[in-house]
């Protein structure tokens, strides 16, 4: 007899179609049969060891979060209930082209210093790994959720170039190629490369097309935060379409919005250069979360020339002063690279953790409130922050425009990502609530999708741009990745005044057929694991 039977659900399949009520049957960590209601009229309906009533909930495949900074809360945090509790059941990490595979001594300790404000420091965890393939069996040992893994292309360009500002050599590049290769044949899904972060961003479009092209030949996709979601923002996302098209590889774009004053209402230029792509025979897709603001770390809103060379050449230069007012003046007059070539506007940036503790003070503010408090310009606060926290804070950057998010998440090629930082004390709440804010706000409150066109964005869709043969629909032989919720009380619980609290409306999460949530709360259940390209 099979294990369980999941009894009168409302079945929302991941493919945007209908809804239909019927028995769904588990066994053995997949779906053993689906029977539907009409099927099942005056036939004996099927039995299980265990039976679970669903009457007025929703069924739907595990959701996906294409756009995930798990890489060490996975390993560190056997619940993560931020991502279980959302009906997350997949994540896909080593975004933004920085994480901690594949690394040498050298780089795993720059790489960690780098990027503190996503994941922490790890100084809670043993960094056993240093390949793809290691870092993966890592992930195997049990996690709460499923994860697959980007090849890092910031990381790749440490390992072989360093953190200078310039080509590459041939004999680089070639280091580059393999690591790549190696990446992609130890079980990577794709790469990404972030754009405004060092030293990912030194590399030149060609250098990145080859990249792609070795990314292409495995059945892989990039995902590039590419180089600019401001001032240019429209030239920087033809660029990463004419890159895919001259390497044959598909695009995920990371994170696609519209941010900033000088982008406010063009959400429809970047859908028509989409649409024409895709009607030329590009293969693109994207992800955004539902939210306006932005998040990531203060260190990143400096130009690129003051990050070059790594985390210690950035602090000797905030200690000098005229080169840290050659920073100011980069960042404030002409706009800086790294805030996306627009001025910053300190009022816009909200502290939203430290790593120092005795920081805290900073944390909820904006720059521009605590150079008030201090009476002081919001440059020399800034500095001194950034300086005192050796480069640890994250931000929430208050810039983007609710037209322009809501018209992305209507396209046919979107779905759903939180880009979700669990570090500090305040992250945004995107990290906790961004599938449920979906299903609550934008479609039960707003309308703007339909609930089958919704679960298709954040399952199926998604699992197609992963080629994952087995995932992101509920058919018979599929994994039993599933997620139970209620569709008139599913919402975020996540907040921007309470970003940690939980989502209300979600009761059940099945991860390989195993209750991670069951009647709303967490069980000690670890059955994910890493879920590795599929061979071409």
């Amino acid at each position: 007899m099979e294990e369980l039977v999941i009894r009168d659900a409302d079945v929302v399949d991941g493919s945007g179609e209908p809804s239909y009520r019927a028995d769904v049957v588990v066994d053995g960590g997949r779906i053993v049969s689906v029977v539907k209601e009409a099927a099942a009229a005056g036939c004996q309906r099927p039995e299980a060891r265990r039976e679970l009533d669903a009457e007025g909930l929703v069924l739907s495949p595990g959701f996906i979060d294409m756009h995930a900074h798990s890489d060490l809360a996975l390993l560190r945090d056997p619940d993560h209930s931020a991502k279980a509790a959302q009906g997350v059941t997949l994540e896909v990490i080593g975004q933004d082209g920085l994480s901690y595979a594949p690394v040498d001594d050298r780089t795993l300790a720059e790489v960690r210093r780098a990027i503190t404000g996503w994941n922490g420091y790890g100084d809670d965890i043993d960094f056993t790994w240093r390949s793809v393939g290691e870092y993966l069996d890592r992930l195997d040992q049990g996690i709460a959720v499923n994860a697959a893994y980007l090849i890092p292309q910031g990381t790749v360009r440490m390992l072989a170039v360093g953190w200078e500002d310039r080509e590459a050599t041939p004999a680089e590049l070639d280091r580059m190629r393999r690591l790549v290769a190696e990446g992609m044949e130890q079980g990577a899904v794709g790469m990404s490369s972030g754009l405004t972060y060092t030293p990912g961003m030194y590399a030149k479009d060609a250098e990145l097309t080859e990249l792609c092209r070795v990314v292409a030949s495995y059945g892989g996709y990039y995902c590039p935060h590419h180089r600019s979601y401001g001032a240019g923002a429209l030239e920087a996302y033809e660029e990463m379409v004419a890159l895919a098209r001259e390497s044959g590889c598909p695009l995920h774009l990371a994170h696609a919005t519209m941010n900033f004053g000088v982008n406010k209402g063009r959400a429809p230029e970047l859908l028509s250069l989409l649409d024409a792509a895709l009607a030329a025979g590009a293969d693109i897709s994207l992800d955004t979360y539902p939210y306006t603001p932005g998040s990531t770390t203060l260190a990143a809103m400096l130009p690129s020339w003051a990050s070059e060379g790594g985390p210690e050449k950035i602090l000797e230069r905030l200690h000098d002063g005229a080169v840290a007012e050659r920073i100011r003046h980069g960042m404030e007059v002409l706009g800086s690279d790294g805030c996306h070539g627009v001025p910053i506007e300190w009022h816009t940036i909200e502290i939203s953790g430290v790593s120092d503790p005795g920081l805290a003070s900073y944390v909820g503010r904006t720059v521009q409130e605590s150079a008030d408090l201090r009476r002081e310009d919001p440059w020399t606060t800034a500095r001194r922050l950034l300086v005192e926290d050796r480069l640890g804070s994250t931000i929430l950057q208050h810039v983007g425009h609710e037209e322009n998010v809501r018209a992305i998440m209507q396209h046919r090629v979107h779905t759903g990502g939180s880009d979700g930082i669990l570090q500090g004390t305040k992250p945004h709440p995107r990290a906790y609530g961004t599938f449920p804010h979906y299903l609550g706000r934008y479609v039960r409150e707003l309308g703007v999708l339909s609930l089958e066109e919704c679960v298709a964005h954040l399952t199926g869709r998604a699992a197609a741009r992963l080629r994952l043969p087995d995932r992101g629909l509920v058919r018979e032989g599929y994994r039993a990745d599933l997620v139970l919720f209620d569709p008139a009380t599913v919402a975020a619980g996540a907040t921007f005044e309470r970003p940690r609290a939980l989502p209300t409306g979600i009761p059940h999460v099945l991860v390989d057929g195993r209750f991670v949530i069951e009647d709303g709360r967490r069980t000690d259940v670890l059955a994910g694991r890493a879920v590795r390209r599929t061979a071409m």
